[in-house]
Formats: structure tokens, C-alpha cells, sequence
């Protein structure tokens, strides 16, 4: 087993930046190939006649602090809504994540991301974003609150999550960068950056590559920015990467069935952190982001699962064996793990 080394403040606050959205989905009945012509594709003008929408609360900050609620971690928000917020607000402050780093803009509407989806899963996404535009007039320093444990520095607007890695780490603050689709996005020294000084760099297989070939560390030569690296696998797992070290095989947790990932990749993120702060080894910390996700998996929603703490400890001990006993404050601020 891995010692986690990364100090936490046990009595602390998880400060989880990033978007907070509203997913607008549509399904279309059809195959968009169907409509298509190859020699019109100069003018394409498309109508779809769609049989279903739905609209959910979601965004990377809102998706990872409603996880982090539900497992009963402490989180707050610093992030950017509009001025139709409202009713999500009170959706997630019933379930107790902490919005007081919620800056309302009154002359915006709250990003939105609207996606109409084919018979084939082929999907057109366009994305609003409202008043995420503004996220960067955040200062992490003055929003954060007066106990920050660990900084979630999730997808947002790039100025932003640039700002909230160096506050993060002028303020000797913990984090965990996640640049997830906004590593096309950045370019090399961007990336590089936010990154520097992170304990944790969290993407996905393809991120992983994108990241390494824009800031030309691969291999070893990305922990000269970084403390460790999570890369995530779909339904493969995921692997924890350290320096000098052998790489941690995180195998999937089981799910009864595969409705939506959408989403998975925050629930996990949300499982990792919520590990870090009771004290459990790396390895713990990357199952029980496993179990986290898969509740997701099974939902049209990224916030529409739910279970009560001792539902979600059944099921890790029926994927991986029974939960160890928590660390002591003492050692989670110390980073050692128990036994």
C-alpha cells in the first residue's frame, strides 16, 4: 500500500473551483448521418425534430461538490453563476455544500451547455458560457473562506483556473489541477503554469498525451511540475503515477448497467479528494473514486445519484473488501495514512 503524502487539513473545507452549468439535452431519434449531404457540407442549414430534452444542473465545480456532499465532506464553492441560479443554488445548498465563494453575476446567465444526441451516440454540443466568462475576477485568496483543506482547481475559464493555481499555491494550499477538456485549449506554458506545484495532475488518457506533448514533459520530466499524476482509463480504471515509483492499477468498480458517463470523471475526482482527507492510502482513495463514479454511470444526470454513507460503504466492500479505518487528525495533516 501507498502513503498518500499529501497534508490535509483534517478539520477543513474542500475549496472546489470551476464551471457551474446547465446541460441542456436533447435526443434525436434519428442518425445526424441521415441529413447530412457530403456536397452541401459548405451550407449546411439542419433542422432536428427531437423526441426528449432534459435539463440538468451540472458543471464541473457543481458536479464534484454535490459528490463531495454526499459523502460527507465539507465543500465549497468559488465559482461563477448568473442570474438564474437561484433554484440550483438551493438545490445544492439543501445538501449541504457551501456556496459562500459564489460570486452571482446580475447581468449574466449562468453557463450552458446545450447537446443534442443520436441514435448512434454521435452528439452536437455547443456551449454558452455566460457568465463563466467572468470567473477570472475571482480571487480564490478572498473566496476561499477562513479553513481551506485541499483546492480543486477543476475546468473553467482558462484565465480563471490560471489565477486559482497560483493563489493556491502563493497561500501554501494543497491542489489538485484538472484540466480535463480545456487542455486543447491551453497552450504549452499555460499548461505548465497552473500545473507547477500541484500535488495531483488529474485527465484522462488522451489529456495525458495533449498535456505531455504541449509542455514537452513526458515520462518522468512531468514531475518536475507536478507531485503525481491520476490518469483515468473509462471503463478501464484508472492509474496513479509517482515519481520513481511503480504505477498503481485502480482496477473499475462494477455497475449494473451503463446509461451516461457524463459525469464520471468529476464523481471520481470528488471520491479521490474525499480519500485524501480521512487519511487513506492512494490506493483506497482511487477505488472509492471507482464506487463514486459508477453510481454516475448509471444515471442520466451528472447529479441525479444518490445513496446514504453506509449504502456507499456496502458497495465498496462487495467491489474491494471492507473500507479500512480512517487516519487520525494528527496523521491526515501529516499526510501518513493509517496502520
Amino acid at each position: 500500500m501507498s502513503r498518500s503524502a499529501i497534508p490535509v487539513r483534517p478539520d477543513g473545507q474542500v475549496i472546489v473551483t470551476g464551471s457551474l452549468a446547465f446541460d441542456q439535452i436533447m435526443v434525436f431519434p434519428g442518425s445526424f448521418k441521415d441529413h447530412i449531404l457530403p456536397d452541401k457540407l459548405h451550407v449546411i442549414n439542419i433542422s432536428f425534430l427531437v423526441r426528449e430534452m432534459r435539463k440538468q444542473r451540472g458543471g464541473c465545480a457543481g458536479n464534484i461538490a454535490y459528490t463531495l456532499a454526499l459523502l460527507g465532506d465539507d465543500a465549497r464553492i468559488v465559482a461563477a453563476a448568473g442570474n438564474d441560479f437561484e433554484d440550483y443554488a438551493a438545490w445544492l445548498s439543501r445538501r449541504g455544500v457551501d456556496l459562500g465563494g459564489v460570486k452571482i453575476f446580475d447581468d449574466e446567465m449562468t453557463a450552458s451547455c446545450h447537446i443534442t444526441t443520436d441514435q448512434d451516440d454521435n452528439q452536437i454540443t455547443g456551449f454558452f458560457v455566460g457568465a463563466m466568462r467572468r470567473a477570472g475576477e475571482l480571487s480564490l485568496r478572498e473566496l476561499m473562506g477562513d479553513r481551506p483543506s485541499i483546492c480543486i482547481v477543476a475546468p473553467d475559464d482558462p484565465g480563471a483556473m490560471m489565477r486559482h493555481c497560483t493563489e493556491a499555491r502563493e497561500a501554501g494550499i494543497p491542489f489538485l489541477f484538472d484540466p480535463s477538456f480545456q487542455v486543447t485549449a491551453m497552450d504549452g506554458d499555460q499548461l505548465s503554469e497552473a500545473s507547477r506545484g500541484a500535488s495531483i495532475l488529474v485527465v484522462n488518457d488522451y489529456e495525458h498525451a495533449v498535456f505531455e506533448k504541449k509542455t514537452g514533459k513526458t515520462g518522468e520530466a512531468i514531475f518536475e511540475l507536478v507531485d503525481m499524476v491520476i490518469v483515468t482509463l473509462g471503463g478501464e480504471g484508472s492509474k496513479i503515477l509517482r515519481p520513481g515509483r511503480d504505477e498503481i492499477r485502480i482496477p473499475p468498480a462494477e455497475i449494473s448497467r451503463l446509461i451516461d458517463p457524463t459525469g464520471a470523471g468529476d464523481a471520481y475526482r470528488a471520491g479521490f479528494v474525499a480519500g485524501l482527507t480521512r487519511g487513506f492510502e492512494l490506493e483506497v482513495c482511487g477505488r472509492i473514486g471507482s464506487v463514486t463514479s459508477a453510481y454516475v454511470v448509471e444515471q442520466n444526470g451528472t447529479q441525479s445519484h444518490a445513496y446514504t454513507l453506509a449504502e456507499f460503504e456496502q458497495r465498496y466492500a462487495e467491489n474491494f473488501g471492507p473500507l479500512p479505518a480512517k487516519a487520525s487528525r494528527t496523521e491526515v495533516a501529516a499526510g501518513i495514512p493509517p496502520g
